[in-house]
């Protein structure tokens, strides 16, 4: 029985790929299969709801400035990497597929000095440092956009859960099951796993606005941000304001939505687009830029907004909000355009390749 462990954590921009690769390998033969990841990420609670098996190991922040991490850095690493040997060396496995993030690079490095073939994915347009690194002698290397340029790297697209490429539930069906009117128009938030505040603090000012339109909304705040105070509000006209922490199964969410609100998180744009979901982006406003890189070729077809993070007021939000849903017809050609955009087997094909490499290195 082939061996298969998966390291990748953090964010869910991780351990989405991750896990739709694994049931994309299980779904095509008979795999043991152990991930890796990090007591600080979301892996700790998504990953054995998955069904799949979790170890842990010590992150390995890398840094980019001379600090104590720094000087700790060949300690930390030699350290993880050891621990992730042990996984390797445990599972008996026959392939090592990454995702990149804190928890890659000793996994890599582990693999490489088992001899254990390594596959990559990487979800963002502008490639991680630790994806680099596996990159270089890895059996092959999966890329989520087309202008990403890496060693080795075969455009792919971004692995994706069943329930987002072939839906199970009608729309209607998806909102009756967050207690949404069935037939209402339908705005979703969410600032992705960890929520946003911004994105939150935004919709807040802009609900009552929001809801005398007639637009109900599924607000994803984060589990850190959600509290006692966040309860359902329902319009004299008969809109609502449903808020969650979290979504376990954001496709559900994606199938009650009409439009959505949110980052521009490689996942996010993927997943949106393959499920036909006009979105106003509203990028990160640190880091590289790689958000609004991600969403660029959609704001380019005219598939969705883009809003910086500054400029996410109220009264901008509202007012964007009522013109999307007061025109049916742009929004049914933006949904059109964003569906045709990007594929949706990336799964299947990553799977494949993983399989293969396993082969090869036995």
């Amino acid at each position: 029985m082939t061996s298969v462990v998966l390291a990748g954590g953090g964010t869910a921009g991780h351990t989405s790929p991750l896990i739709a690769t694994a049931k994309a390998i299980q779904d095509r033969t008979q795999a043991d299969i152990a991930c890796i990841g990090t007591a600080k990420g979301l892996e700790t609670r998504v990953i054995p709801e998955a069904g799949l098996q979790l170890r842990l190991i010590d992150p390995v922040p890398l840094p980019r400035s001379l600090n104590l991490d720094l000087v700790k850095l060949p300690v930390t690493l030699t350290r993880s990497v050891l621990q992730a040997r042990k996984v390797l060396k445990d599972a008996k496995a026959d392939v090592l597929v990454g995702f990149g993030g804190y928890v890659s690079i000793p996994a890599y490095l582990a693999a490489r000095s088992m001899k254990v073939p390594v596959v990559v994915h990487e979800a963002n347009k502008l490639p991680g440092i630790a994806n680099k690194v596996g990159a270089r002698f890895a059996a092959f290397v999966g890329t989520t956009f087309p202008e990403t340029t890496m060693r080795g790297g075969r455009l792919v697209g971004m692995p994706m859960r069943r329930s987002i490429t072939d839906p199970e539930l009608t729309k209607a069906e998806a909102r009756t099951s967050f207690g949404l009117d069935p037939d209402r128009p339908t705005l979703l938030v969410s600032g992705g796993s960890q929520g946003a505040l911004s994105i939150n603090r935004a919709l807040s000012e802009a609900r009552d606005d929001i809801l005398a339109a007639g637009v109900q909304i599924l607000h994803v705040l984060g589990p850190k941000n959600f509290t006692d105070d966040d309860i359902v509000i329902t319009h004299a006209n008969g809109a609502s304001y449903v808020p969650v922490a979290f979504v376990s199964d954001m496709a559900v969410a994606y199938t009650a939505a009409d439009v959505m609100l949110g980052r521009a998180g490689a996942g996010t744009v993927m997943e949106t687009a393959v499920s036909a979901l006009p979105v106003i982006f509203v990028p990160l406003p640190w880091g590289n830029g790689e958000q609004g890189r991600n969403a660029a070729e959609l704001i380019a077809a005219d598939a969705g907004w883009l809003v910086e993070d500054p400029e996410l007021t109220a009264d901008r939000l509202a007012s964007l909000v009522k013109d999307a849903f007061g025109d049916p017809d742009r929004l049914a050609r933006m949904s059109k355009t964003a569906r045709e955009m990007y594929p949706s087997d990336a799964a299947d094909v990553l799977a494949e390749a993983v399989l293969k490499a396993a082969r090869k290195g036995n």
